[in-house]
């Protein structure tokens, strides 16, 4: 799950990281107002999608007068922003941010994801502020700095300052970094994000390091401990189809391809759709109904797969273990019948009452592709999309 950034400032205030006063908006009057209320000369208003690239994208605008502010405000607001990250469409703007201006000296970067060799959160720093992390790495590794964190002793004030000193804290703005650093950890740890990143930190004129922006991601089989989280979650962010996959505990992402994809299991659906790649074919989407689906699961995971305008086949690849192939047959017979399926279908089954699956769906009289193994499953629903 995802946040906005003033969300994430939120959260870091209350682990005693210093952010910029800031009003989230949601109209060029409240934004004006929340201007004349932060007072000064200087504001930023920022647009609040789950992206990043906002500003190359025009989503950031400084303003130096309230007239400004109310421009870029008009500005911003119900615009498509397109970053590197929302796709070609782009991302529709619903919320701003007004913030006070700061006077920037120097940009850092600072990140916490889990590192699963290490089992550890891993710190990343850089110097590198303000870009993405993502081509310091390629282009500059040696200014990312990492630090895999003692899970028993946290994030200690002497490796804390470490890696302040690494990239390039001066020595009297040390103990200001050690706070930031320690409290982003905690935020980590404490509310179990998956990813958290401060891009920039920033070292102001006057010495102080402040987060300037905040993104945090969260483990969303952890959100049950954390109702306050989910009180976050902005819908209009999220694509529709995967809001409505979630009413029904199916695991569900949407892709730009033309052959829908239903496994079961996670590992299973991603090599489903590499050989479907390696085929020639593209997926549209990443569809796992687990372990435990039932008919009504598999017929509502048929509704979504032909909400995609561009589908063109679909594939059912399932291995019968939890799940036996004669209950997943039954669910796909049924749901073929309730949907009146209009593209092609292939369907694989493997293990648990195999045969029996298989009798299922040969004696439906439906018009169903049978695959021998992935590979044979594979190239037939790629002919079939290609209209073969």
């Amino acid at each position: 799950m995802k946040i906005h950034e003033y969300q994430g400032k939120e959260i870091l205030r209350q682990f005693g990281v210093p952010t910029p006063r800031g009003v989230a908006c949601f109209s060029v009057d409240e934004a004006v107002a929340a201007a004349e209320v932060l007072g000064g000369g200087l504001w930023v208003v920022k647009a609040q999608i789950h992206a990043g690239g906002r500003g190359k994208g025009g989503g950031v605008k400084v303003a130096r007068s309230l007239d400004e502010v109310r421009q870029a405000a008009g500005q911003i607001l119900g615009m498509h922003l397109v970053t590197h990250q929302t796709g070609a469409d782009g991302q529709v703007v619903r919320r701003l941010l007004v913030e006070e201006g700061a006077q920037i000296a120097r940009e850092f970067y600072l990140g916490m994801v889990v590192d699963r060799d290490s089992q550890r959160v891993a710190l990343l720093a850089s110097s590198e502020g303000g870009m993405e992390v993502e081509e310091v790495a390629k282009n500059t590794p040696e200014k990312i700095h990492t630090l895999r964190i003692d899970p028993v002793l946290g994030l200690i004030d002497t490796d804390a300052a470490d890696v302040a000193r690494l990239i390039g804290i001066p020595e009297d703005s040390i103990a200001g970094a050690v706070v930031v650093l320690q409290g982003l950890y905690r935020a980590f740890v404490e509310k179990e994000a998956m990813l958290a990143e401060i891009n920039p930190l920033v070292l102001t004129a006057d010495g102080r390091v402040i987060a300037l922006d905040a993104k945090f991601n969260f483990d969303s089989n952890a959100l049950f401990r954390h109702p306050e989280i989910t009180t976050y979650r902005d819908l209009d962010e999220e694509d529709p189809a995967e809001i409505e996959a979630s009413k029904f505990d199916l695991s569900y992402i949407s892709l730009d391809g033309d052959i829908a994809c239903l496994v079961n299991g996670a590992g299973l659906a991603m090599a489903t759709m590499d050989i479907i790649k390696l085929y020639g074919g593209n997926p549209a989407n990443f569809l796992d109904v687990g372990g435990g689906a039932t008919r009504e699961k598999v017929t509502e995971a048929f509704k979504l797969m032909l909400k995609n305008p561009n589908l063109k086949a679909i594939l059912v690849n399932i291995f019968g273990g939890i799940m036996k192939c004669d209950v997943i047959a039954e669910g796909i017979v049924a749901a073929v019948r309730e949907v009146h399926l209009s593209v092609p279908l292939v369907v694989r089954l493997e293990g648990t009452n195999v045969d029996l699956g298989k009798k299922i769906l040969a004696d439906s009289g439906l018009p169903i592709i049978s695959g021998a193994d992935m590979a044979d499953a594979a190239q037939k629903v790629v002919a079939a999309a290609r209209g073969a």
